[in-house]
């Protein structure tokens, strides 16, 4: 595994025991889509009560190419909001009040634990 995967995926068990914390359940990581034309992976997808929350990670151990979250482009968010409608044909027994898009952003410290900023509703 590449240094970046594994960091990637370090942020990523971060993120999913930071939203357990937080009260949400963790329904599937990395769910990645299998449709004709549409690409790409849900990096968590988890229910808050009776809304359905997607969940973007971003994981930097610098911030010299700026902070975790703003990776998170509008083009990014219009990707997830595809993916999701996706996820949702899959599970056809879920049936969401909502859906809310949320951003944990993870600065991977060089000691110590890992600063983790969780954004709700990120539009």
């Amino acid at each position: 595994m590449r240094a970046k995967d594994a960091v990637g995926r370090y942020g990523e068990r971060v993120a999913a025991r930071k939203l357990g914390e937080a009260g949400l359940t963790v329904l599937e990581t990395n769910w990645r889509c299998r449709e004709p034309g549409v690409s790409g992976e849900i990096d968590i997808v988890a229910r808050d009560g009776d809304h359905l929350v997607v969940c973007e990670v971003k994981t930097r151990r610098s911030l010299s190419a700026g902070t975790p979250a703003e990776a998170v482009t509008p083009d990014k968010l219009e990707q997830l909001q595809t993916l999701a409608t996706q996820w949702l044909k899959a599970h056809p027994g879920v049936t969401p009040a909502g859906i809310r898009f949320d951003v944990v952003a993870v600065e991977v410290a060089e000691r110590g634990a890992a600063r983790v900023e969780h954004l709700v509703g990120v539009s």
